[in-house]
């Protein structure tokens, strides 16, 4: 598994520590190599689509009442210390610590009622739309990039179809859609290793231990084949290590990222290069202390570097067919506790959506007085996959998957997308 980090160390409360980091998960389609995955894509009518999701996950929980919901009517211990300022969208405000998303509220939809979020620090459900609990029996729900690999496989670039950060696992889809790990960090050929040569010691490890892999019921081996050859499909096709190397970027266009939006930019320069899933941590909002204080310190640099992508998108035209989201694992306390913090508060929580071809420039949904319930128009963290995988092509409402007990499942039970927003 190829891992970069792309931040600092997050503290959360309860008490692991965890670093920001992308980890690059070319997941295998039920252990067919590159391939056959194009052969069969083409035998059943499926073509290479340009559509991708970048799912950036606030690691914590953002406090949903300090960014895009603020309520400077509420008395001082719920409104806090921010002020909402007016975006370029009549009737929307958020907060004064983000200028520039402020003037292009046009490029994105905020979600004020989201609900169905677990008291859990774990991107599972951001990943997946479900509990880590669900369908544990059968090996549990596969992440959002899971399924999207499963369906689609790779894009004629070679690049692989996902690329994840510390999550996004393949749950009932098996071990051949783990994430794998190409031997150190160069992914481009080298000295007289050619493409034939390297296939052709591909060749070679798969044909070995024939009577080790005739007899893995765990299909551990069946994985290992796959992994080897999307390393190889990677290596070969050279579109990951090119969009990984920033050098090869516009300085200007970095500049504009700046420091803190280098994964930002990475994600941009991924699906570019052909990823249909990109998924990243950013920041530490386990704000349960000195909310405010970090809320500072980070939003400005959120605003920076998000601004910077959706500007990045529409310049290039690739605004219709990459997705965006932005959430975290639940909401904040609507109550400001004695530490200037907020806690967990999973019972509402905001989601950010641009670009995919939506309507965009508007809030969906309302909360109450102080942010803590959703007052109208709830809408279930269901609801927004139903919406991602519409944006990709993906029909919800008739798709299945087999699970590891032969028995068909839904991508998601609420399988109506936005319907503000289609």
């Amino acid at each position: 598994m190829l891992k970069f980090f792309c931040g600092g160390k997050s503290h959360y409360c309860d008490g692991v520590s965890r670093r920001s980091f992308l980890q690059l998960g070319a997941l295998g389609l039920g252990g067919l190599t590159l391939g056959e995955v194009l052969r069969a894509e083409e035998a059943a009518g499926i073509r290479s689509s340009t559509k991708a999701v970048i799912n950036i996950h606030l690691s914590g929980g953002p406090s949903h009442q300090d960014m895009f919901d603020l309520k400077p009517q509420a008395p001082v211990e719920y409104r806090g210390q921010f002020n909402p300022i007016p975006t370029n969208v009549p009737g929307i405000e958020i907060c004064e610590h983000m200028p520039k998303l402020a003037q292009m509220a046009d490029k994105y939809a905020i979600i004020r009622s989201l609900v169905g979020m677990e008291n859990d620090h774990s991107n599972f459900h951001t990943h997946t739309g479900y509990s880590r609990r669900d369908l544990q029996n059968v090996g549990g729900r596969p992440s959002l990039g899971s399924v999207v690999t499963k369906l689609m496989g790779p894009s004629d670039s070679g690049a692989p179809p996902f690329i994840s950060y510390n999550g996004g696992e393949p749950g009932y889809l098996g071990p051949s859609c783990k994430p794998y790990s190409p031997s150190g960090g160069d992914l481009r050929l080298s000295g007289n290793l050619t493409a034939e040569r390297l296939e052709n010691r591909t060749t070679l490890l798969t044909s070995l231990d024939r009577l080790r892999r005739d007899m893995d019921s765990t299909r551990q081996m069946e994985a290992l084949d796959a992994f080897t050859q999307r390393a190889v499909d990677v290596v070969v096709s050279g579109a990951v290590a090119n969009a990984l190397d920033i050098k090869k970027e516009d300085p200007k266009v970095v500049a504009r990222y700046a420091n803190e939006g280098r994964n930002f930019l990475l994600a941009r320069r991924l699906v570019e290069a052909g990823v249909r899933v990109v998924t990243f941590n950013w920041g530490g909002w386990d704000t349960h202390g000195q909310n405010f204080t970090t809320l500072k310190r980070q939003l400005p640099q959120l605003d920076i570097a998000m601004s910077a992508l959706l500007q990045d998108l529409a310049d290039r035209g690739m605004d219709q067919d990459v997705t965006v989201v932005m959430w975290g694992e639940f909401g904040r306390t609507p109550r400001v506790n004695n530490g200037a913090g907020r806690d967990h508060w999973p019972r509402l929580a905001m989601c950010f959506l641009a670009g995919g071809g939506m309507r965009l420039g508007q809030a969906v949904g309302e909360s109450t007085r102080f942010a803590e319930d959703a007052k109208d128009r709830p809408v279930h963290l269901q609801e927004v996959f139903a919406t991602l995988y519409h944006n990709l092509g993906i029909d919800v409402a008739r798709t299945t998957i087999i699970d590891s007990n032969g028995r068909p499942q839904y991508l998601v039970d609420r399988r109506t997308p936005i319907r503000e927003l289609i």
